[in-house]
């Protein structure tokens, strides 16, 4: 083939490539056509609240990295100002979070690089390559594929985590410094464990005063005031008095006297100062030993982005009663990550607390995270070189309760509930990510789902249900039969298990979209394996429609959905009154109960049945 041949062909090639993408390299520009002052005032309060929490959860997340401070900082504007600009949606705000932090941490331990400088110099290559495979995902369209992963890995492996933080920050908390060999040997949660009930007799007496003060000062504020942003006004109140204690005690006036025998600042350890003025600019260097080095790690971390982002997205989407798409958040993950890559941030992902709190300040664009982003760069230079007046102890405190608060005691009692494979999962994943790397963990966990998965794989299918001429309750087998109604009779048939849960729930709320719909009785008789993420999804659907007035009614239960039901506490939001179980000698029964109780509810209303049919069965019975 001819050199002319060979352009040719890649022109065509390119040409294919580019027509078969359904990505959106500029989004932003959407939100800007007609942009009023209402979405501007409701993007730059919530930009001010969320650069109030960005600015020291950068601090904190980069002590849970293992990294120098300013990685933090310069990581939650660089990400938030990045994925801005190619975000879908406003729900998403990226930024460095638990899970990436100290998943980079378990890794670089797992490597023997316990030196800050040296973890910081392996991050513009490692960045390069988390949002490299993320932007390859988002044009592979991985988030239909992501769903095969249950949410009860992320959860074991969230709990891990935390448990991770909690030790790993509780040295700092107690001003005990590890040798250069326990640091290199300090690489999972018991051994960190272990070294630090070692050093107990250790402790600096002034440091772990200064956490006392700190988590009493924070729990008050949190009893009192959850509104306000105690993490920063804790850090500022504990480090003033740490600073006024500690010139006291150099002080040769009679209470710097007491304060010289009593208070021993000289130990005390003080974040460095950051000076924004050297921002840095840097360029991934290629090096191949260190891109096989760090393969394993990208790829772990752009999978948690993936399934922490979209299921953040998700959630909140849900919520405002949105569609989101999942693959151009990935997309804008990936980018986040690549910038900082470029520009001195770390690992960066969608933020739980931060979306939340955009999400509920009034956020309507991604503007309101470039606003934040611009936000937390000034901060950095206007604020940056008095951080060396808070101590490491003060900060340390407030990553514990960070981590702490990661602990979601209700998504646990679900998973350990609902069946014994979830169950399985979770102990699976979060007692490996305790015995070996988080990144290594992530993977045990998500193979371990998808065998599972693989096992009892299928789509469930709504069918047709309706009363015939007669009155009676049957199964329509021709969809023009179907009338205006005020209740949707639905009945489940198959696997109703994670995989299967996001078909399910986007099915479910197709139903729910018409205007007049009031009640829907899900019939759930041939409805199997269902478990905690189906659950979940219940759940999930119930605030759905409470939040529109609407009213999710469960017939023909059998015992073993009712079980799930029961332990994973899901029968209480649902009601009681609204579940049936199954009558094994009369088929019909339950069902003919749950429209009575639709009924009471509706009153005295004329009741039509609203036909909703899978579009699969509707193929069945048009052929049959």
């Amino acid at each position: 083939m001819t050199l002319d041949g060979k352009a040719a062909r890649l022109k065509s090639t390119l040409r294919w490539l580019w027509q078969a993408n359904q990505l959106d390299f500029f989004p932003l520009r959407k939100h800007l056509r007609g942009y009023s002052l209402g979405a501007a005032r409701g993007d730059f309060t919530a930009a001010f609240n969320v650069a109030l929490l960005a600015f020291p959860q950068g601090m904190a997340y980069a002590l849970i990295a293992g990294l120098p401070i300013q990685y933090g900082i310069y990581g939650s504007a660089v990400a938030a100002l990045a994925g801005a600009f190619f975000a879908g949606s406003r729900f998403i705000t990226l930024g460095p979070t638990n899970a990436t932090a100290v998943t980079f941490a378990s890794a670089m331990a797992a490597l023997s690089i316990v030196d800050g400088e040296m973890r910081a110099a392996m991050l513009p290559l490692l960045l390069l390559m988390i949002g490299l495979f993320l932007v390859v995902g988002a044009y592979m369209r991985v988030a239909s594929v992501i769903q095969y992963i249950s949410r009860t890995v992320v959860t074991g492996y969230i709990t891990a985590a935390s448990l991770l933080i909690i030790v790993g920050q509780s040295k700092n908390a107690l001003g005990i410094t590890f040798s250069p060999e326990e640091r290199e040997r300090a690489t999972t949660f018991f051994e960190k464990l272990i070294i630090t009930v070692r050093h107990l007799p250790d402790l600096h007496v002034e440091s772990a005063t200064l956490s006392i003060m700190t988590a009493v000062l924070y729990l008050l504020l949190n009893k009192k005031f959850r509104t306000l942003p105690n993490v920063a006004i804790t850090m500022v109140t504990v480090s003033a008095i740490a600073v006024g204690l500690s010139a006291l005690s150099a002080n040769e006036s009679l209470a710097g006297s007491f304060f010289a025998r009593n208070w021993d600042a000289s130990d005390i350890h003080w974040l460095h100062k950051i000076d924004a003025s050297n921002w840095p600019v840097t360029v991934p260097a290629f090096d191949f030993d260190a891109i096989a080095q760090l393969a394993n790690v990208a790829l772990a971390i752009a999978l948690l982005c993936v399934l922490e982002g979209t299921s953040i997205g998700k959630s909140l989407a849900a919520r405002s009663g949105e569609k989101l798409d999942g693959n151009q958040e990935i997309l804008a993950i990936g980018a986040a990550n690549i910038a900082c890559g470029f520009f001195g941030g770390m690992p960066a992902s969608g933020s739980l607390t931060r979306s939340q709190l955009s999400w509920s300040s009034g956020g309507r664009t991604p503007v309101a995270s470039l606003i934040n982003g611009l936000m937390v760069v000034g901060s950095a230079f206007l604020l940056g070189p008095l951080i060396h007046y808070i101590p490491q102890s003060v900060l340390a405190v407030l990553v514990i309760f960070i981590g702490l608060g990661l602990f979601n005691r209700h998504a646990i009692k679900i998973v350990t509930k609902a069946t014994r494979s979830d169950a399985a999962v979770f102990y699976t994943t979060c007692i490996a990510g305790l015995l070996i790397p988080l990144d290594t963990a992530i993977y045990l966990g998500a193979g371990l789902s998808i065998v599972l998965f693989l096992r009892k794989a299928a789509t469930p299918e709504l069918a047709e249900y309706g009363f015939t001429d007669g009155g009676e309750l049957a199964e329509l087998e021709n969809p023009k039969q179907r009338r205006n109604a005020e209740i949707s009779i639905v009945h489940v048939e198959g696997d109703l298990f994670f995989g299967a849960a996001e078909i399910f729930d986007e099915q479910m709320r197709r139903v729910c979209e018409q205007p007049n719909l009031k009640i829907v009785v899900l019939k759930m008789r041939n409805a199997r394996h269902l478990d905690a993420t189906s659950a979940m999804a219940i759940e999930e659907l119930v605030g759905y429609m409470n939040e529109r007035d609407r009213t999710l009614i469960l017939s023909e239960c059998r015992d073993a959905c009712m079980r799930t039901l029961t332990e994973s506490g899901v029968l209480e939001v649902l009601n009681e009154k609204n579940v049936f179980r199954d009558n094994h000698s009369n088929a019909t029964l339950s069902t003919a109960m749950a429209l009575g109780r639709a009924q009471e509810i509706l009153g005295d209303q004329e009741i039509d049945i609203k036909i909703y049919v899978n579009p699969n069965k509707r193929k069945k019975v048009g052929e049959e």
